[in-house]
């Protein structure tokens, strides 16, 4: 399958804050939700090494990676940079984010 993958910027939130229990690991698969959808896209940090956890709070860099379908279908006519995004599981909102390059 061919991907196309945007630059982030996000930051999970904390427990305290209602996000997760636990912070995400390369390839975490969080819904990318704007516009009122919500959408598969696999998360990856550039900066954490393979089978490290990313601590809960801290703003990174990341990679979101769609299928190159989904992308030309609909995300290419809507998503912009500078635009803010949510990351779900399920209802719960567990990040926040900006899109920094497409």
């Amino acid at each position: 399958m061919i991907f196309r993958e945007i630059e982030v910027e996000i930051r999970y939130l904390t427990t305290e804050e209602g996000g997760r229990q636990n912070g995400v690991f390369n390839g975490y698969r969080g819904q990318f939700h704007y516009n009122g959808g919500d959408y598969d896209g696999a998360q990856f940090f550039p900066e954490l090494p393979e089978g490290v956890l990313l601590e809960l709070g801290i703003t990174v860099r990341a990679f979101v990676r769609f299928p190159q379908k989904r992308w030309d279908e609909f995300h290419s006519k809507n998503i912009r940079v500078g635009m803010e995004f949510l990351i779900r599981e399920g209802a719960r909102v567990v990040g926040e984010g900006t899109v920094k390059k497409l």
